[in-house]
């Protein structure tokens, strides 16, 4: 069903593939369920501002090789059956290569993420993201970065997909704001290529 997702340009170079209901109901709250059960959830800490920070919402990282961001290095673990059948899924469905996901667990609508590109070095030059939402839906917010009043907002909802494509992470940041609204619990799953470190 992958032929239902919407391209959105954000400039001749980058663009954003949505796909409502990429998952079907059934097969997204199942894959909770397991994510819930089954991933090993830590709240990590970041380096900002030259502190240590603990992050508002909790993660875990699956792949071949460690990953690091803001001076924090996740250990690899490999993927559950459960997290490589959607990605051969996403893989197969849009011809895209993927080999590790980034796990987040937002508790509620105080955990959120804040502007950033995932632009490390380690994904490669234009990398393609992949991102799988579960449970409740939570605002996506897309922002130019030389020009920062250019900005698209998409509601990630229960079983869609959101792809980041071309030079997204090179012009363009990103962000899951906090909000004061009731929000239930939501997964995200973000499918990426890393490259072997030299």
């Amino acid at each position: 069903m992958h032929h239902t997702a919407v391209k959105t340009s954000l400039d001749a170079t980058s663009s954003l593939l949505y796909s409502t209901h990429y998952l079907t109901p059934a097969h997204a709250q199942a894959l909770l369920s397991e994510c819930l059960a089954d991933i090993p959830w830590e709240q990590s800490q970041i380096a900002m501002f030259g502190k240590r920070v603990a992050i508002p919402r909790l993660n875990a990282w699956y792949g071949d090789h460690p990953y690091t961001y803001s001076g924090t290095t996740f250990p690899p673990k490999p993927l559950t059956s459960a997290l490589d059948q959607v990605k051969t899924k996403i893989e197969k469905d849009f011809g895209i290569v993927l080999n590790s996901v980034l796990a987040n667990l937002y508790r509620d609508g105080k955990d959120g993420m804040g502007w950033h590109s995932d632009d490390e070095k380690m994904l490669g030059e234009h990398p393609q993201i992949a991102s799988i939402s579960l449970g409740d839906s939570r605002r996506f917010l897309v922002r130019n970065k030389s020009d920062k009043s250019k900005k698209t907002e998409i509601e990630l909802s229960a079983g869609s997909l959101l792809i980041m494509q071309g030079k997204c992470q090179k012009g363009w940041e990103h962000c899951v704001p906090k909000t004061a609204k009731p929000k239930g619990l939501r997964v995200n799953l973000t499918f990426r290529f890393c490259e072997t470190p030299s």
